[in-house]
């Protein structure tokens, strides 16, 4: 395939999962359902689909390092305990799922059309993100008494944080564990870096 197909595809699968976050938003505003304490894009997930196309259009290997992460430790473990209040044809339910399964389908392309591979500092440098991820939405939080990204509690469905303990045990829990998590997420790449 032509490269420059193969990025017009990247940037159109990305593309259209950050509009499907936008476009989720613009029509709770216009039904008049919007709510600042759980809408605004700052779960992890909606924010990594509005990240995308900068991603898909620069390829900035440091996005990537990122985001790899972020995609294949946290949007899995939506897809297998999904957080949706509303069932099919509902549009919270179809942005759900399309913006959570394109996320997983996106960064598989990055890495095998694309060709991005990530390093052992990638795993460093993705949890040092994280980290002020934590720390602006923690301050979104205070400002909004919301709970984005769950730092204020657990989500009402059941997670792999229910196993971590109460709050704030479990973000405690979740930090430790992230690394090791991620860790394992980059062997795959390391055993083939070091067996090519």
């Amino acid at each position: 395939m032509n490269v420059s197909k193969i990025y017009i595809i990247g940037n159109i699968i990305a593309i259209s999962i950050s509009l499907s976050v936008i476009f989720a938003i613009i029509l709770k505003v216009f039904l008049n359902d919007f709510d600042v304490k759980n809408d605004l894009p700052f779960h992890l997930c909606s924010l990594i689909a509005l990240l995308l196309p900068i991603y898909s259009i620069t390829r900035r290997k440091g996005i990537y390092e990122v985001i790899l992460f972020w995609i294949l430790a946290g949007t899995l473990q939506s897809l297998i305990t999904p957080d949706v209040l509303h069932g099919f044809p509902h549009y919270t339910y179809i942005k759900y799922w399309f913006t959570h399964a394109g996320l997983i389908v996106f960064i598989f392309y990055a890495t095998f059309i694309y060709d991005s591979r990530p390093s052992l500092k990638s795993v460093v440098k993705s949890f040092l993100a994280l980290q002020v991820y934590l720390v602006f939405v923690y301050i979104i939080n205070s400002a909004f008494n919301s709970n984005y990204f769950y730092i204020n509690g657990k989500p009402d469905v059941t997670t792999l944080l229910d196993s971590f303990g109460d709050w704030p045990y479990y973000i405690l829990v979740g930090e430790l564990v992230v690394i090791p998590f991620f860790l394992i997420i980059y062997l795959p790449f390391y055993l083939l870096k070091k067996r090519t």
